[in-house]
């Protein structure tokens, strides 16, 4: 007996409240005889239950809600629902309301992404605990994250009402549309936005990233014309193509032990990551070409495809790409006769997706012939990035075993950290626990 036990080793390793995410959740690792058996992240807040508020409400109250599910990326949530119902409803939005959205949603990113890259994500590839502690050394990378997501937020207080939980969006367009005068007023913040963005690349283009490569399956919303958004169709690396109300038909959710969020797949059991790696990797010919010559530059393309830790350079990519995006709306605004279209409710079954800062953010709804909601599917991206995450912790996880647990604390948590996780949008998350035998 005693030479079984000793020829069969068990470790557990548990991380307990990871730093720098959106959420709580736990990481436990279990590893026997130096292979890990186990990643799991356990996401264990409370459910909120929003697929059950919003039944019986109408359309534009369930734009209204759906905009706390998140307070960083609301917009998502906002256009996801909205854009449901106008596919339903065959409502035609304003051209000019369109590119107000599309501004709206570009605030959205530029903030977010500014917010992941320098204060959650940079700390890590710079030895700090914190971007407390590293405005001690790197006040200007601080002051430059600020003045990011300032220009973000304006953008979308102007258009949606309020920074966060904005109230303007609506089934047909807007509440309110902004004046040219306003618009305008964005033009020099914006101008500085798109420097500052250049710069961030060559920043994160400067950082030294874990060495770690696989070859996942990328999932993104890809269009003809332009960097997919909110229209096109959802696509993979190895060939799914459905239509953007089609989700159902190529993925589906499924419950796994130890988790309040429902994990996705692909409907033949895959795991698949979306998100900014996703995107640019997939999408890279459609960026706008100030942002595609400067992700020529850094030479980092194939680091974002390969390595998870190279998101934040992906990150940095789509703030130069919304920054030079959100410009040349500015430049072109001419305000629209009405800020929205009448539409009359109907029933049905509709469907719709939106990429959020983390990834597709989709929404399903069942709607009775006076529009009211009979039910309600709302999948958040981390949910399906977690099988992902948990794939990639396992296959990272043997390269840092040997080292003294918080250093393999860090990496671990800085691998997670690269997924943005919004682990409260998935509870429908991180301290880390090594099991081994």
């Amino acid at each position: 007996m005693a030479k079984a036990e000793a020829a069969t080793r068990e470790h557990n390793f548990e991380v307990v409240g990871i730093a720098r995410v959106e959420g709580e959740g736990t990481l436990k690792l279990r590893i026997t005889d130096g292979e890990v058996r186990e990643a799991r992240l356990s996401i264990f807040e409370a459910p909120r239950y929003f697929e059950k508020l919003v039944v019986g409400r109408t359309p534009n109250e369930i734009v209204d809600i759906v905009a706390r599910i998140c307070g960083i990326c609301p917009v998502a949530y906002q256009m996801g629902a909205s854009m449901a119902f106008e596919h339903l409803f065959e409502v035609e939005v304003d051209p000019q309301v369109k590119a107000l959205r599309r501004l709206f949603y570009w605030g959205e990113w530029i903030e977010s992404h500014a917010l992941h890259v320098y204060m959650l994500h940079a700390p890590d590839f710079l030895g700090y605990e914190s971007a407390i502690a590293m405005a001690r050394d790197h006040k200007h990378i601080v002051e430059q994250a600020l003045r990011l997501k300032r220009t973000g937020n304006e953008i979308m207080k102007l258009i949606g009402g309020r920074a966060i939980h904005p109230v303007a969006m609506r089934v047909g367009g807007l509440s309110r549309t902004p004046t040219k005068a306003e618009i305008e007023a964005l033009r020099e913040p914006l101008k500085e936005a798109l420097d500052l963005s250049k710069s961030t690349l060559k920043i994160v283009a400067a950082f030294k990233a874990p060495a770690f490569e696989r070859d996942p399956l990328y999932v993104a919303i890809k269009h003809p014309i332009e960097y997919g958004l909110n229209d096109g169709r959802i696509v993979s690396s190895d060939g799914i193509d459905v239509p953007i109300w089609g989700w159902r038909e190529a993925f589906h959710e499924e419950q796994h032990e130890g988790s309040n969020a429902l994990h996705a797949r692909t409907n033949d059991g895959r795991t698949y990551m979306l998100g900014p790696a996703a995107r640019v990797t997939l999408n890279a010919d459609q960026l706008h070409p100030i942002a595609r010559e400067a992700l020529d530059a850094s030479g980092l393309a194939k680091q974002i495809a390969r390595n998870p830790y190279w998101s934040i350079a992906a990150r940095a990519v789509e703030l130069i790409h919304a920054s030079a995006s959100a410009l040349d709306i500015v430049k072109s605004y001419e305000e629209p006769a009405r800020p929205s279209v009448p539409w009359t409710p109907r029933g049905g079954e509709t469907g719709w997706g939106s990429e959020a800062p983390r990834g597709i953010c989709w929404h399903h709804y069942d709607v009775d012939e006076n529009g009211r909601i009979l039910a309600a599917q709302i999948i958040a991206p981390t949910g399906q990035n977690q099988g992902m995450i948990e794939q990639d912790l396992a296959g990272f996880a043997p390269q840092v075993l040997s080292l003294p647990h918080a250093e393999a604390t860090v990496r671990l948590e800085q691998l997670i950290r690269a997924y943005d996780p919004c682990i409260s949008c998935a509870t429908h998350f991180l301290t880390l626990e090594i099991e081994r035998d």
